[in-house]
């Protein structure tokens, strides 16, 4: 009976954990530099640079602070750079907003973070991303 509860715990804990993983938003990135203190968030604490700045809607009024995401390049939104992505996904910490109306984008990633997933020369792209 044990055995049998310990398998169903581990078939659901992968059901969950795939359907969260299948599951992703669409949106846009740009790229900031640094400085990336002082911060919304966290003030002047160095929070590293997998970080990301959160348009409103996911900002939330400081609600997504400290939320962890998983970006992925999914192609170009313009034709400077065809073909940006690197084929690899990034996860960033929220430690800021990006205001409107100047926010050009769904996240508005650190610079390193940006090129981890693309070629920075493209300015912005197209995304998938999810809570982790």
């Amino acid at each position: 009976m044990a055995f049998e509860m310990r398998v169903l715990i581990v078939v659901v804990a992968m059901v969950v954990w795939l359907s969260s993983a299948a599951y992703a938003e669409q949106g846009t990135a740009t790229f900031y530099t640094p400085p990336y203190v002082p911060s919304s968030c966290n003030g002047y604490q160095n929070d590293g640079v997998m970080i990301a700045a959160a348009s409103a809607p996911i900002f939330n009024n400081k609600a997504a602070c400290g939320r962890s995401y998983r970006v992925t390049c999914t192609g170009a939104t313009n034709q400077g750079v065809p073909q940006p992505c690197k084929g690899t996904s990034v996860v960033v910490k929220i430690v800021d907003l990006c205001p409107s109306p100047g926010c050009q984008a769904t996240l508005d990633l650190s610079q390193e973070a940006f090129a981890t997933i693309a070629n920075p020369d493209a300015g912005k792209i197209t995304i998938e991303y999810n809570q982790v």
